[in-house]
Formats: structure tokens, C-alpha cells, sequence
């Protein structure tokens, strides 16, 4: 076997995950009996990707049956087939294969593209004014170049780089990335959008989290009586509770009279320019003697917070 030679030229492959991986060695010369194999890692904790005998139905030789060619490909690789290869020439011994000469090694990456992004917000809503965290995440990415920008409604958000981790495999790596926004009353009709740029990707990326999902903004209200002035015994008159500026648009109006419920059904919801809500509500009323200083009561619960009220009096005016 003095004559013999092994060639493995590869000294460094990217390969992007889910394509097929090209491993070249020939031979030339004459060698001692014994197969030639594709091992992953050197020493004791090779593994055996390629032999004679048979290997995967993902490792396929490239030329079948050659003596001299022993070029294999992978198929559908993934980040966990990072590492480095060798094409290693055995010479048979009684007990075992014995190396008679190995490549120089081939180190293999490979390029995975990350997850599409996941932007997350806070478990409830906020008041305007107040500032929340946003966090935009993505995995399985390689390698670990990774560039994330936050939009709000176009506009660049500088923020820190990304917090970058080892993923579930030891090729891969995960990301994270938090910005702080100052919520404002307007942002009902925002758009946060975290933008995700990686060598593996054509285009970046890109998540919208619509700030409305995070934001509550209550309402006001103002109760208005027609006619404004002290009415004459027998005249109606008419209540109104306007309920404006308020998001989401859950809201419930109950009438009290004196403290007592009710029953009113005169609703009408409208939407004003920029997503919040208006309500009207409409209540009238006999004016009896009895009913002079009667004091109604407009209660509002606005998307299951504590209630707020504005009130009105009855005034009927003395006979002449």
C-alpha cells in the first residue's frame, strides 16, 4: 500500500439546512485490503456516517460501485450535522478495521434560517401614558449573524442588540429582543412591527403587533339635559349620556333614578377617526311633582374596570 493516496480536498463547506451536502474523497494506488469510510468527529466519539456495508437512506454514494471515488451526499441536512467529516481508508485485521490513512477533515456549517418571528406584549391592558415591554423572538438560526429592527407605524426604534442563546441543537442559536414603548391614547391605531434580517433570508422577516391589543383607554362622559332650564310639571325631558373616546368598546351604561335602576333601551355606538369608540344614550323622563330634585344618574363600566357616573337633576319650575 506504499503507493496509495487519499484525497479529501474540502477543507470548509456551507451547506443551508434542508439541502443536500456534497462530501468529496477519491483514492489512487493501491491499498491494503479494507473499506473506506465517512466519519463524523475524531478519537473516540466518532460516529460512522458512511461505510461499504451500507449506511442511511440519507447518505447516498455519488458514484455507486467505484473503487476510487468515495464522494457521498447527505440530503436534507440540518443544523445537528454541523461538524467535522473524515474519509478515512481501513486495512483489514484479524479482530478489527484498523486506519491506514485518513483526509484532513472536512469542517461542515450550515446555514439554517430562524423561525418567523414572535412578537409578544404584556397579559393586560395599559392606560395611556404608560410605558411596556415588547419582546420579538425567532430560533433555529445559523449562524449567529442575526440583525433585528422595531418599527413603530414605519418609524426606526433604536434599541440594544439582540440577546442571543444556544438553540436546541449545538448548531443553532435562539434570539430575543425587547422594546420599551411609551403607549399613547393615538397608538389604538399603531403598528409595532419587528423586522428580522439573517444572511440565510432574501427578505427580512417581518411581524406586526397591532398596539391596540395592548392598550385601554377610558372613557369620558357628560350627561346632558333638554331642556337645560327647570321645566313645567308635565314636560318631558331628556337625558343624554355621552360616553366618549374610549377603546376597546366594551362598555355598559346603566340609569339610575335616585339611586335605583332603569330600563332604558336606547342605545347607538359610532367609531371616531383614529379607533375609539363613542356612545350615546338617551333617557326621558315624565316631570312630575314628585319627580322635582329627582337626581339621574348615567353609570358606566368600561371593559370590566371599576364603574364611573355623571349625574344630572330634575328641576320643575315653581307655578306662577
Amino acid at each position: 500500500g506504499q503507493g496509495f493516496e487519499l484525497q479529501q480536498p474540502q477543507d470548509k463547506v456551507w451547506v443551508t439546512a434542508g439541502q443536500t451536502l456534497t462530501l468529496t474523497c477519491t483514492t489512487s494506488g493501491d491499498g491494503p485490503n479494507g473499506p473506506v469510510k465517512w466519519l463524523k468527529g475524531s478519537g473516540s466519539g466518532n460516529e460512522t456516517i458512511y461505510d461499504q456495508t451500507g449506511s442511511s437512506s440519507r447518505v447516498t454514494r455519488a458514484m455507486s460501485g467505484s473503487n476510487t471515488d468515495f464522494t457521498i451526499h447527505i440530503r436534507d441536512v440540518q443544523p445537528e450535522d454541523a461538524g467535522t467529516y473524515y474519509c478515512v481508508k481501513f486495512r483489514k485485521s484479524l479482530f478489527s478495521d484498523v486506519v491506514f490513512q485518513s483526509g484532513t477533515g472536512t469542517e461542515v456549517s450550515i446555514r439554517a434560517k430562524p423561525t418567523h418571528p414572535v412578537v409578544s406584549g404584556p397579559d393586560h391592558r395599559v392606560r395611556p401614558g404608560q410605558s411596556v415591554s415588547f419582546t420579538c423572538t425567532a430560533g433555529g438560526f445559523f449562524p449567529e449573524d442575526i440583525r433585528v429592527k422595531w418599527l413603530r407605524n414605519e418609524a426606526l426604534i433604536l434599541v440594544q442588540q439582540p440577546h442571543i442563546t444556544p438553540g436546541s441543537t449545538k448548531s443553532s442559536y435562539d434570539m430575543s429582543s425587547t422594546v420599551v414603548v411609551a403607549l399613547q391614547k393615538d397608538d389604538v391605531c399603531s403598528r409595532l412591527v419587528c423586522e428580522v434580517q439573517h444572511p440565510t433570508l432574501k427578505a427580512p422577516l417581518r411581524e406586526v403587533y397591532e398596539l391596540s391589543k395592548a392598550l385601554r383607554v377610558p372613557p369620558s362622559i357628560h350627561v346632558v339635559v333638554d331642556p337645560p332650564r327647570p321645566v313645567e310639571v308635565n314636560e318631558t325631558v331628556s337625558f343624554t349620556c355621552a360616553v366618549k373616546g374610549f377603546y376597546p368598546g366594551d362598555v355598559a351604561v346603566t340609569w339610575l333614578e335616585n339611586g335605583m335602576e332603569m330600563k332604558v333601551e336606547n342605545n347607538s355606538q359610532s367609531m371616531e377617526p383614529c379607533g375609539l369608540f363613542e356612545l350615546r344614550n338617551l333617557v326621558e323622563v315624565q316631570a312630575t311633582a314628585e319627580k322635582n330634585g329627582s337626581v339621574f344618574t348615567c353609570r358606566v363600566v368600561h371593559d370590566g374596570q371599576e364603574p364611573v357616573s355623571e349625574m344630572a337633576t330634575l328641576g320643575i319650575a315653581a307655578p306662577a
